[in-house]
C-alpha cells in the first residue's frame, strides 16, 4: 500500500468516526491556538513598547543630577561641552535642562506652558525634528536671545490654525518670538506630552525662573553600543566635582532596549512553553485513541498481514493516521488563533501583528503538531505492524 493510499483510508477512518476524532483533536487545537495568541499579544505589546521607546531616540543618554543643590561645587554646561569636544569618538552633543513652568500667551489666547530651557544640541534630538522654522543657534545661547521653538499643542492653543513662526509670544510677561515649530509627536494632543513644549535658550530660561540651576543634561553618543563608556566619561566629571560616585543617575536608552527585547524574548518563550504543554496533552490523547483503533480494527490487521502485507507497510498507515489528525487539528487551531489574535489584541488595545510576522509561529505551530502526531502515534502503529496474523485472525 503506497502512502496515498494509506492518507485516503487516514481521511476515510476520520470520517466514519467524526465525534472522536474531533475529541482526539482537541487537545492539539487548544495548544495551537493558545500558542499563537499567546506568542501574538507579546509580539503585540513589544510592538507597542518598541514604538515608543524608539521615540526616545536610543542616542541619547539622560543624566539626572542628584547633588546640584546640596553644595556651592557645581558642574557648569561649559564643562560637560568640554567632555563632548574632549570625545569626539564617543560624543556628538550634550545639552543642559531647565524645567519649569509659567503662563504663555499670545492675544486674548493663554496656556499655562512648559517650558525648558536647553542648548542648541536640544535640536539635534529624534524627537526634536521641526515642522516648520529653525532651533536657535549657539549664539542665540551666548546672548540670552529671547527665542522660542513651540510643540503642536502650543501653536493650536495659542495661534490657532496660523503659522506661529516669526510670530510673538509672552511667557511670563516678557516677549519671546517663535523661531520654530516642532513636528507633531502624538495623534492626541494634550497639555502633558512633548506637543506641549516650549524651548528657550537655557541661559535666558536661567534668567527668566530666578537663576534656575540646571537638573539634568540630554548627551548625544556616536553609536548606542558605546554607551557605557560614553556615560563613564561624562560621570568622571561629576565624581570629580562632587566627589560622589552616585552625582548623577544615568537613564541608558540603549540598556533599556536591550534589557526589553531579553524580556520580550523570555516572555515568548515562556509563553510558547506554557501552551506547548497543551499540545502534549493532545498528543496523549492521539496515542489512547490510535491504541483504541489499532485495538479495533485488529482482524483487518490480521487478514492485511495474512495476503502479504508487510510489517512497514501496516506501520505506515497507522502513523499517517495520527499525523492526519495532529494536521488538522492543528490547521483549526492555526485558523482560530489567527482569528482569536485579532479579537485579543483588539481587546488590549494593541495594534494587530501583521500576517507577515505571524508566519513563523504559525509554521512553528504546524510543525509542532505533526511531530506530535507522529511521536505518539508511533507506539500504537508499532503494536499494530507487529502482530502476528494468527493471533489477529482470532482477536474477538
Amino acid at each position: 500500500m503506497n502512502v496515498v493510499m494509506s492518507f485516503k483510508m487516514a481521511l476515510q477512518s476520520i470520517a466514519s468516526n467524526k465525534v472522536r476524532s474531533l475529541l482526539t483533536m482537541l487537545g492539539i487545537i487548544i495548544g495551537v491556538l493558545a500558542v499563537i495568541i499567546m506568542v501574538n499579544m507579546v509580539t503585540a505589546a513589544a510592538m507597542g513598547m518598541r514604538e515608543w521607546m524608539d521615540q526616545m531616540d536610543a542616542n541619547v543618554i539622560e543624566l539626572y543630577v542628584n547633588r546640584y543643590g546640596e553644595t556651592t561645587r557645581r558642574v557648569t554646561p561649559a564643562d560637560v561641552d568640554n567632555v563632548v569636544k574632549d570625545n569626539p569618538d564617543l560624543l556628538t552633543f550634550a545639552t543642559p535642562l531647565i524645567e519649569g513652568g509659567g503662563k504663555v500667551k499670545n492675544g486674548n489666547r493663554n496656556l499655562n506652558g512648559r517650558l525648558y530651557g536647553a542648548n542648541a544640541g536640544y535640536g539635534l534630538m529624534k524627537n526634536s525634528a521641526l515642522a516648520g522654522g529653525g532651533f536657535f543657534t549657539s549664539s542665540d545661547v551666548n546672548n540670552r536671545s529671547s527665542v522660542a521653538v513651540i510643540g503642536e499643542y502650543v501653536r493650536r492653543q495659542l495661534f490657532g490654525g496660523r503659522d506661529p513662526v516669526g510670530q510673538e509670544i509672552k511667557i511670563e510677561g516678557e516677549v519671546f518670538t517663535v523661531v520654530g515649530l516642532f513636528k507633531q509627536q502624538s495623534e492626541e494632543l494634550n497639555e502633558w506630552g512633548d506637543d506641549a513644549r516650549i524651548v528657550i535658550p537655557y541661559t535666558r530660561a536661567q534668567r527668566l525662573m530666578k537663576n534656575a540651576r540646571v537638573s539634568e543634561y540630554f548627551v548625544g553618543v556616536t553609536d548606542p553600543k558605546l554607551s557605557t563608556q560614553a556615560v563613564n566619561k561624562i560621570k568622571e566629571l561629576f565624581k570629580r566635582v562632587y566627589q560622589d560616585d552616585n552625582a548623577v543617575y544615568v537613564y541608558n536608552q540603549a540598556e533599556n532596549m536591550q534589557q526589553l527585547n531579553d524580556e520580550i524574548n523570555s516572555m515568548s518563550l515562556l509563553a510558547a512553553a506554557i501552551a506547548g504543554i497543551s499540545l502534549l496533552v493532545g498528543g496523549i490523547g492521539i496515542m489512547n485513541i490510535m491504541l483504541v483503533t489499532v485495538t479495533e480494527r485488529t482482524r483487518e490487521i490480521g487478514i492485511r498481514k495474512a495476503v502479504g502485507a508487510k510489517m512497514r507497510s501496516i506501520l505506515t498507515q497507522f502513523l499517517i493516521e495520527s499525523a492526519v489528525i495532529s494536521c488538522i487539528g492543528g490547521c483549526i487551531g492555526i485558523a482560530l488563533g489567527v482569528v482569536g489574535s485579532e479579537f485579543a489584541t483588539m481587546a488590549f488595545g494593541y495594534d494587530s501583528v501583521p500576517i507577515v510576522d505571524q508566519i513563523p509561529v504559525i509554521a512553528a505551530s504546524f510543525g509542532f503538531s505533526a511531530l506530535v502526531g507522529v511521536f505518539f502515534g508511533f507506539y500504537p502503529a508499532f503494536k499494530a505492524a507487529r502482530m502476528k496474523p494468527i493471533d489477529a485472525l482470532r482477536y474477538e
